[in-house]
C-alpha cells in the first residue's frame, strides 16, 4: 500500500469523478521519484471524490442482493473474488492511504479541521468495510507501505476503535479554528463545523444500532447518551452526509447509474419485484425511481403488462436484444428521467399513482437524457429517524417511534423533490399536501399492526427510502430480516452473509493466503459479527 503523494490543482477536483462506463480511477499519483509535501485543500477533496468512486462496486452488488436492482448472477447469491477487488484495493491504496496523510500532516501542522474530517471518514469507511466484509486490515493498514502484508483484525476489535476514533474526530473538531480555505475543499460540507460534528455523532447512533443484537446494554446506553447529551444529530435534509454527482458526461462527473443506463448498452436489469412492490402498494415514488422506455411490454416475468419490464430476483433466463425496453433507472437518485407517462393497470382504488397529469410517451434513453446529477446517499436525516425509530421500537429509547417513522417516511420523499428539480434535473416535486395523504396512509397501516408489525413498518419504508443506497439495506436485512424478500427462482448459492474478499489480498498477503480458499470460502456463510 503506497501512499498518494500529490493531486491535481483545485480547481479540477470537480472533475475527478470516476470514468464508470470503463470502472477506472482517474490517476491522481504523483512521481513516486519526486515526492512533494501534502496539499491538505487538495488532498481532502481527492479522499470524498475516491471514496463514492471507491464504493460504487460494492453499492452495485448489495443493491443487486438487496432487489433493488437485478444482474443475472449476483442475483442469484453468486460472487467470487473479482467482485468487489476494485473496491477493496482502491479503499486501501487510495482513500485509505490520503486519509491517513491528511490526519498525520494535519496533526504536525495543528490543523485539527482536517484533522476531524479525516478521522470522520475514516471511521465511516472502516465502519463500511467491516459491515461488507466483515474481518479487515486496520491498525496495520493505516502505517501505509511501511507494512506489506497487514494483519486482519476482527470486526468487533474495529468497532470499539472506531467508536474512540470517533470520538477523537469530534475532539479535534473543537480545537483552534475550523477554517477549511477555500471551502470548496471540502465537497460534502463545505467546511461547516456544525455539520461534521452532527455527521460524526450520527454515525455513531448508527454503529450503537448496528450492535444492538450482540451488545445491547452497551447500544442502549450509547443511543442514550446521544440523546440525553442532546448531541447535535443530522436533523434535516440540508444536513445530510451525503455525495452530490455532476452533470457532465465528458469528463465524467454524473451518478453511475446514469452512465451505466443510459446508453444504448445497459448494465442492470431493474429489479421486477421492487417495482410491483410500489406498484402494488400505490407509492408514488415509483414514477422518480423507475423510467419506462416503452409503455406496454409484456413477457412470462412482467405479468403487469404496463412497460415496467424488469427481472425478478435469481431469474437465469437467458437476455435477449432488449436494451430498448427494458425499464430503467429513473430521476431519483441517479439524476434521470421522470416517468410522466401514462400506466396501464392501474387500479382504480389507487391514490397516490394515477395517470392524472401523465401526458408524456415513452422513450429510448441516451446519454442526453437527464442530467445525470444525483446523490449518493451515506447518513441521511431519513436515515437517522428511521434508525431512532428502530431502537425506540427495539431498545425503549427516547422517542416516539411513531412519528419518527413519519418523520423519516416524509424526509425521504423531500429528499426525492431536492434530486428532482437541482442541477439540470427535471421533474415535478411530490406536492406537501401529497406527502402529506402519503405519510398519514402508512401511519394507518403502522397503527393497526401488533409491534412486530410495527417493526416491519419502519424496516420497509427504510428499505424503499434506501434505494440508491443497498449497502445499508444490506446491513438491516441480516440485521433484522426485514423486509422480507422473495427468494432466488434459481438460486446459486445460499444469501451472502458477508462480501467476498479481493483475490489480490488473498494471494498476496502473506498473513492469509495459505487458508485463501478457506477464507473466501467462509464469507458466504459467515455473519459479522453483529449479525446474530
Amino acid at each position: 500500500m503506497r501512499f498518494i503523494v500529490s493531486i491535481r490543482r483545485l480547481s479540477l477536483v470537480g472533475l475527478l469523478f470516476i470514468s464508470w462506463s470503463c470502472n477506472k480511477f482517474v490517476d491522481i499519483n504523483a512521481d513516486p521519484n519526486n515526492p512533494v509535501t501534502p496539499v491538505l485543500e487538495l488532498l481532502l477533496p481527492a479522499t470524498q471524490v475516491s471514496m463514492a468512486g471507491s464504493l460504487r462496486d460494492v453499492n452495485q452488488g448489495t443493491s443487486i442482493v438487496m432487489q433493488h436492482l437485478y444482474s443475472s448472477t449476483t442475483s442469484r447469491n453468486f460472487q467470487d473474488g473479482t467482485d468487489y477487488q476494485q473496491s477493496w484495493n482502491a479503499l486501501y491504496t487510495q482513500t485509505l492511504n490520503d486519509i491517513e496523510i491528511i490526519i498525520r500532516e494535519g496533526t504536525r501542522l495543528q490543523r485539527w479541521d482536517y484533522v476531524a474530517i479525516a478521522k470522520l471518514q475514516k471511521a465511516y469507511i472502516y465502519s463500511l468495510m467491516v459491515d461488507m466484509w466483515g474481518d479487515i486490515p486496520y491498525t496495520d493498514a493505516a502505517k501505509g507501505n511501511t507494512i506489506s502484508d497487514p494483519a486482519f483484525e476482527s470486526g468487533a476489535t474495529i468497532y470499539d476503535k472506531l467508536f474512540v476514533l470517533i470520538d477523537e474526530g469530534l475532539a479535534d473538531a473543537a480545537k483552534g479554528n475550523f477554517a477549511i480555505q477555500p471551502t470548496t475543499a471540502d465537497i460534502i460540507y463545505r467546511g461547516d463545523k456544525a455539520a461534521w460534528i452532527r455527521m460524526g455523532n450520527s454515525l455513531k447512533l448508527k454503529l450503537f444500532n448496528q450492535i444492538r443484537l450482540v451488545q445491547p446494554d452497551k447500544a442502549k446506553a450509547g443511543i442514550a447518551a446521544l440523546l440525553s447529551s442532546n448531541a447535535p444529530l443530522i436533523t434535516t435534509n440540508a444536513q445530510d452526509f451525503a455525495f452530490r454527482f455532476g452533470t457532465t458526461e465528458t469528463p465524467a462527473n454524473r451518478h453511475p447509474w446514469h452512465r451505466a443506463e443510459y446508453q444504448a448498452g445497459k448494465s442492470y436489469y431493474m429489479s421486477q419485484g421492487f417495482i410491483e412492490r410500489l406498484f402494488n402498494t400505490d407509492d408514488p415514488r415509483i414514477r422518480y425511481y423507475f423510467y419506462r422506455q416503452t409503455s406496454n411490454y409484456t413477457v412470462g416475468f412482467t405479468p403487469t403488462g404496463n412497460g415496467y419490464f424488469g427481472r425478478y430476483t435469481g431469474d437465469a433466463t437467458a437476455s435477449p436484444n432488449d436494451n430498448a425496453l427494458k425499464a430503467t433507472v429513473g430521476v431519483y437518485p441517479a439524476g434521470g428521467l421522470y416517468d410522466n407517462c401514462p400506466i396501464n393497470n392501474i387500479p382504480a382504488t389507487n391514490v397516490f399513482v394515477t395517470n392524472s397529469g401523465a401526458t408524456s410517451a415513452p422513450k429510448v434513453v441516451t446519454n442526453s437524457d437527464g442530467a445525470g446529477s444525483g446523490v449518493f446517499p451515506f447518513i441521511t436525516n431519513a436515515m437517522v429517524k428511521f434508525i431512532l425509530a428502530e431502537a425506540a421500537l427495539t431498545m425503549g429509547t427516547t422517542g416516539d417511534p411513531k412519528q419518527l417513522f413519519q418523520d423519516g417516511i416524509t424526509a425521504q420523499l423531500n429528499s426525492v423533490n431536492t434530486i428532482s428539480t437541482t442541477s439540470g434535473n427535471s421533474a415535478p416535486v411530490l406536492p406537501a399536501a401529497t406527502i402529506t395523504a402519503f405519510v398519514a396512509n402508512r401511519t394507518a397501516q403502522y397503527d393497526a399492526a401488533d409491534a412486530a408489525g410495527k417493526l416491519n413498518a419502519v424496516m420497509t419504508q427504510k428499505y424503499i427510502a434506501l434505494y440508491g443506497n443497498g449497502m445499508e439495506a444490506y446491513n438491516d436485512y441480516r440485521r433484522t430480516g426485514l423486509p422480507v424478500l422473495p427468494a432466488p427462482i434459481a438460486p446459486l448459492n445460499v444469501f451472502p452473509l458477508r462480501l467476498t474478499y479481493s483475490i489480490t489480498e488473498l494471494s498476496t498477503n502473506a498473513t492469509i493466503s495459505d487458508k485463501a480458499d478457506q477464507l473466501q470460502t467462509a464469507q458466504q456463510t459467515t455473519p459479522v459479527f453483529w449479525d446474530k
